[in-house]
């Protein structure tokens, strides 16, 4: 396999990027951690492509060690993540490894990870926070536990995807995934359909999809009910509940989802349809709907959803033309 000595969780005096590791600051720690999760994820994807060449024989043989190779470099970047926010005094008392990895994906996913007695009785709101946080965390916690067989599912969903595109003449652009992949993904749609920049920005569209559903909320309020059941604040009302999950769509990196696309479908009044090769694809926006393609500026929005990426769940990338001919 190829060598990936900038991720392999190598020593300090090894490993460039963290050469300065104890004069970092939280904030530059937690960006460096983003970008060798990414750099992991593209050695992954060439990992991938270059298994697939050869005979049947030898391509079942680099996948199984393509497989062992991703969950060891995975579980070497979780563990040195780990540790090096511990460093940053982000672990129990105990230095229970648990809680490492709980407050790593707390660090990456945008949430507070100070020491519980920095702070005053948290709020209902940081309650619900905390709550999404140990979700991620246990979620994380499963796709490590079970990380060859999402390996696999991927290259299965992957293929389906690339046989749906070839006679489309579309190919996939990578979307980071850092909790705003959906609205980077319409950034990057827009500005294909522009010819240049897009008109708005990831952080503009969370806020315009925000502003929507609050304008609209009696076309949003049953899907919102049937994604997100009460819970031990059930005390607030549902206008308040709402507000506050439109509150994280504006202002957090929550993950968009159907709620938020069909905000920006009548946003942004386009077209919008979503490829992929785990369930059907879905349209939505078919009044806005033309035949401009790419070239104009009324075009149709072209995503593609991703249950098994990255060993991180669910994902969106931008589908573009295919212009290799």
């Amino acid at each position: 396999m190829a060598d990936v000595q900038d991720i392999d969780g190598k020593p300090c005096e090894e490993n460039l990027p963290c050469s300065s590791q104890k004069q970092e600051t939280c904030d530059e720690m937690l960006s460096r951690h983003r970008k060798e999760i990414s750099q992991l994820q593209n050695k992954e994807i060439e990992l991938k492509k270059a298994a697939a060449r050869g005979s049947k024989a030898e391509q079942k043989a680099k996948k199984k060690q393509l497989e062992e190779e991703i969950s060891r470099l995975s579980t070497n970047l979780k563990e040195k993540h780990a540790k090096e926010l511990a460093s940053l005094g982000y672990s129990d008392s105990n230095g229970n490894d648990k809680s490492n990895i709980d407050n790593l994906v707390k660090a990456i996913a945008g949430v507070s990870v100070a020491p519980l007695q920095d702070h005053p009785k948290p709020s209902k709101g940081a309650r619900r926070r905390e709550k999404r946080a140990q979700q991620e965390a246990a979620r994380e916690q499963r796709i490590q536990e079970e990380q060859s067989t999402i390996v696999s599912d991927r290259m299965i969903e992957d293929e389906k995807l690339e046989r749906k595109f070839e006679p489309l003449g579309l190919v996939i652009n990578e979307i980071k995934p850092d909790g705003h992949c959906l609205y980077r993904a319409v950034e990057d749609q827009l500005a294909l359909l522009s010819g240049g920049s897009s008109p708005y920005t990831y952080q503009e569209l969370r806020e315009m999809a925000a502003a929507y559903m609050r304008k609209h909320a009696s076309d949003f309020l049953p899907f919102f009910l049937s994604e997100n059941t009460i819970d031990g604040d059930s005390d607030n009302s549902l206008a308040e509940r709402f507000e506050n999950y439109c509150k994280e769509v504006e202002s957090t990196a929550a993950w968009g989802g159907q709620l938020e696309l069909g905000a920006l479908t009548h946003c942004l009044r386009k077209h919008i349809m979503i490829f992929s090769g785990s369930f059907p694809d879905v349209e939505m926006g078919k009044e806005y709907k033309s035949d401009g393609g790419f070239s104009s500026s009324t075009g149709t929005i072209r995503l593609s959803y991703h249950r098994h990426a990255f060993g991180l769940g669910e994902h969106y990338n931008s589908v573009a033309p295919n212009l290799i001919k």
